[in-house]
């Protein structure tokens, strides 16, 4: 009677197992250096005519909010909130588009995955 199981020589899944293991080590390192990357990289979006300017990484961090003295009124304040918001809202914007250009380069179909940047 024959033996039955797996091969156990290299050419078995073994070897595939090994490959696979490899390049998903590589993909995580690449992953991570992009990451850095993206901590680095700043993106720049301001509102009301450049009046106010916000300046984020591509790791999502505001870094900067710069506010003209021109547009401080305390009688409207809601209108200085409406431009911060603005600007904040189109960095992060900006942001997440640099992002998905950088890290989609690396993960190809993967980017999709919710919740994986």
């Amino acid at each position: 009677m024959a033996k039955r199981g797996f091969p156990m020589g290299m050419g078995g899944m073994g070897g595939n197992i090994g490959n696979l293991m490899k390049q998903a080590q590589k993909m995580q390192q690449e992953m991570m250096k992009a990451q850095d990357e993206l901590a680095e990289k700043t993106v720049e979006a301001s509102a009301g005519g450049g009046v106010v300017t916000v300046v984020a990484t591509g790791a999502k961090e505001i870094r900067e909010i710069r506010i003209a003295k021109e547009v401080v009124d305390p009688e409207d304040i809601e209108t200085l909130q409406d431009l911060v918001l603005a600007a904040v809202n189109e960095a992060l914007r900006q942001a997440d588009e640099m992002a998905k250009n950088i890290m989609g380069g690396l993960t190809g179909g993967l980017g999709n995955i919710p919740g994986l940047f």
